[in-house]
């Protein structure tokens, strides 16, 4: 069942860590979900954090801790001694989840905590784990998982796993290796408990293997996982030797940061932001697209202007800029967004983007059309000037048209640059084809009134 945090529970939390009745925290906190503790943090102070999440044993501390947002744990940890965060939390921790946790300390203090851990083979991963960049393979996976040698049997296979599965919280799968640590297939559990004791681990594991490079992006992770449905991915270094694994809840966390990171470049943000961030770092990511605006507002003012003898003459030509401009607007960010999410699923190649600009254009073409009637039916009965009539719904169509391709276009263009395509999905391909919606309207607007 879903915990709900209340008002009133979190005014009884504050007062008990007032009283200091650890007793009556403990029985507070029993039965929460460690994501649940972590939502509470919000609504307390440090030292409240610190009273209640200390109370906590080892393994449901370190839960916490991981769940946290990354700068509550920053201001968490910041609070607390190195060989508090080391024993209390690190000691308990996966070794993926240790080193996002230690990464997030400063240098020196990285090593005060490294030097207070008993464990050197955990010591030893979290380094190694360090050396890889956070939004690479190799920076997702954890070092603890079981493999067995592809020359045991059954029996040998399974007292093994029995010896190391109290020591990992998942088993998905148990990884094939021969004596260098190659990784030569993937035994699962229901395969090794329904073959027989005396079967050679060779003669029953799948050896059609998907794995991923430790430096391969997170990204392609997360579109291999999706891909292929799988719960657990292997990660071998350059000669196929087997150094980790990503479980599904890394792979959900990559899906989720890449869903936010597009939807802030189409917003207009170009760096990542949380509502916690200070007035300063919200104003620099917001700012740069804003004044790109800004520029843009300048030049659609400037083309009103080329115009203004125009409208001077016939002042409803301005009625219908609006319009104009949001139309092309939300043509162009439909046609962007379709497009963007292929790219994302990798199912637009270099072969179909001619294929993608010819159904697009096929598209917008029937949009216009339809469009473009109802305007001119609406027209037709409201309007007393057959040349605004007839001219604001052909620059519609143009620019129903004009958006659709630019929209999609822009993407695959940016795409091809090795540039983020969700750029193509917010201000710039707005900004873009407001102008050139204006343009063309004004342009035909003027024709129609100069000619007939």
């Amino acid at each position: 069942m879903q915990f709900k945090i209340t008002r009133e529970y979190i005014d009884e939390l504050k007062q008990i860590v007032e009283d200091g009745d650890e007793k009556r925290a403990i029985e507070v906190l029993k039965g929460l979900h460690a994501a649940d503790i972590a939502e509470i943090y919000d609504d307390l102070n440090i030292e409240e954090a610190k009273f209640l999440y200390l109370l906590l044993d080892g393994d449901r501390a370190a839960n916490v801790l991981a769940e946290l947002e990354e700068n509550d744990r920053e201001n968490f940890l910041a609070a607390l001694p190195s060989d508090v965060i080391a024993k209390q939390f690190i000691d308990f921790m996966d070794s993926d989840d240790a080193a996002d946790v230690i990464a997030d300390l400063p240098d020196d203090r990285r090593e005060e905590v490294l030097a207070q851990l008993v464990d050197m083979g955990q010591a030893g991963d979290i380094v190694d784990l360090l050396n890889y960049h956070e939004d690479t393979a190799g920076g997702l996976m954890a070092k603890e998982m079981i493999t067995v040698n592809e020359k045991w049997n059954v029996e040998t296979c399974i007292k093994e796993i029995r010896k190391l599965a109290g020591e990992i919280d998942d088993v998905y799968v148990v990884y094939v290796i021969d004596d260098d640590r190659v990784l030569k297939g993937i035994l699962s559990l229901k395969k090794l408990i329904i073959s027989s004791n005396e079967m050679l681990v060779s003669d029953i594991c799948n050896t059609n293997i998907i794995s991923v490079k430790a430096d391969a992006p997170a990204e392609e992770v997360a579109i291999i996982s999706r891909k292929y449905d799988m719960v657990t991915l292997p990660v071998v270094d350059r000669i196929g030797r087997l150094i980790g694994r990503i479980t599904i809840d890394d792979i959900v966390d990559v899906m989720q940061e890449e869903a936010e990171r597009d939807y802030q470049l189409a917003s207009g943000l170009v760096e990542d932001v949380e509502p916690s961030d200070t007035i300063w770092v919200l104003t620099r990511a917001r700012l740069p697209w804003l004044i790109i605006g800004l520029a843009g507002g300048i030049l659609g003012a400037r083309v009103i202007r080329i115009f203004e003898s125009d409208m001077t003459i016939n002042t409803a030509i301005a009625f219908f800029l609006p319009l104009i401009a949001a139309m092309g607007g939300n043509v162009g960010v439909q046609s962007s967004s379709i497009v963007v999410q292929a790219i994302a699923s990798q199912s637009v190649g270099l072969d179909s983007v001619f294929k993608r600009l010819v159904k697009e254009f096929s598209v917008a073409m029937l949009n216009g059309i339809l469009c473009a009637s109802i305007l001119l039916i609406v027209n037709l009965l409201l309007l007393d000037s057959l040349a605004l009539t007839f001219s604001v719904s052909i620059a519609l169509f143009i620019v129903i048209v004009f958006a659709s391709i630019s929209g999609t276009f822009i993407p695959l263009t940016l795409h091809r640059l090795k540039i983020d395509p969700a750029l193509a999905t917010g201000p710039f391909i707005t900004t873009i084809n407001d102008i050139t919606g204006m343009l063309i309207y004004l342009s035909i607007a003027r024709y129609a009134f100069l000619n007939f």
